[in-house]
């Protein structure tokens, strides 16, 4: 069986629907599975087990110059990847128009479908029209979680059942870094949105306290905004704040793997966490924890909600999850 994902963005969303491949293959172990994605998210879907063939796409830039010769050649020679291979199953994730009209522009197999969600789930992004885009409609309960929602449309599609938690790909990386040398404490501050914010102060007084517990804190950042902010909290910790350079998301992946943990925000960097199942405070400023937020895990909390959090709110959750992940994860025997 061939089946396409179509998940175009933005990267938290690509990272929860990760154990969709997991999910797919446990159900139909021979399956081959393609993934559509915006380019800037390609690298690390390569880096998922199981993804047979990433197929990158690049509409946010191509919005920009729609009618100009080089992207119309870009759009074509995308179109000819895509139409390249028929599928048995075409599943769009998105639930956005234009996620649906790639979907549709993918070649089908005899006997072959296309499938997307029937309804909208509250907090989830949906445009009724993808209903008379795509042939196969699976209704979806009003309130769920983003993960248990992109799980819940595959089993659904392809007539499986998805049992337990959720399984990243992404965590063979844990596993591959078990031994090697850890990392501090990863701030992953970043975010697109300015009401999931936590203010540049309150980072200050927590990386204050993990450095007094003897940790070093990570500093990842991307653009000339991150940099400033991480440049301006690292002056104020010290030198044992560590700016990373820019970096690929796999590679930003791979870092995150090796460390101690990972404070951050409702963020693409903070989901990531979650895959890679380092001990994580998830912090929210907004009632939607219980859609996006880390679910059935011991190690992996969110804080926060109509507000965000106090310094010590996060903290305490910190010490918590530090001492739960010390438990069920006790460090490898040395051999001599």
């Amino acid at each position: 069986m061939r089946v396409l994902i179509v998940k175009l963005s933005s990267l938290g969303d690509v990272v929860q629907t990760m154990p969709v491949v997991h999910d797919i293959l446990a159900a139909f172990p021979r399956a081959q599975i393609d993934w559509v994605v915006e380019e800037a998210f390609a690298p690390l879907v390569q880096e998922v087990s199981g993804v047979r063939r990433v197929l990158p796409i690049a509409q946010r830039r191509w919005r920009k110059s729609w009618f100009s010769a080089p992207t119309k050649a870009e759009r074509a020679a995308f179109t000819q990847l895509l139409q390249a291979q028929d599928y048995d199953a075409v599943i769009d994730f998105q639930g956005l128009i234009k996620s649906a009209l790639v979907a549709r522009s993918a070649q089908l197999a005899k006997g072959g479908f296309r499938a997307t969600y029937a309804n909208a789930s509250e907090m989830c992004s949906y445009e009724w029209p993808v209903r008379w885009l795509l042939d196969r409609l699976v209704p979806m309960p009003k309130r769920i979680h983003a993960v248990a929602r992109y799980r819940l449309l595959a089993a659904k599609a392809l007539g499986y059942s998805t049992e337990g938690a959720a399984t990243y790909p992404l965590m063979a990386w844990t596993s591959a870094s078990a031994t090697q040398e850890r990392l501090g404490v990863v701030l992953a501050h970043g975010t697109t949105r300015a009401d999931n914010e936590w203010p540049e102060s309150q980072w200050i007084a927590l990386g204050q306290k993990l450095i007094a517990e003897g940790h070093t804190v990570e500093l990842p950042q991307a653009g000339a905004l991150e940099l400033a902010r991480v440049e301006r909290i690292a002056l104020a910790l010290g030198p044992q704040a560590r700016i990373w350079p820019a970096l690929t998301l796999a590679e930003i992946a791979q870092r995150m793997a090796t460390c101690s943990g990972v404070v951050g925000v409702d963020s693409g960097l903070s989901h990531m966490a979650v895959a890679l199942d380092v001990p994580h405070v998830q912090i929210f400023s907004q009632a939607r924890a219980w859609r996006a937020g880390p679910v059935g895990c011991a190690h992996q909390v969110a804080v926060g909600g109509n507000a965000a959090p106090s310094v010590d709110v996060v903290w305490n959750a910190w010490q918590k999850v530090q001492s739960i992940y010390a438990v069920s994860h006790p460090p490898p025997l040395s051999v001599t």
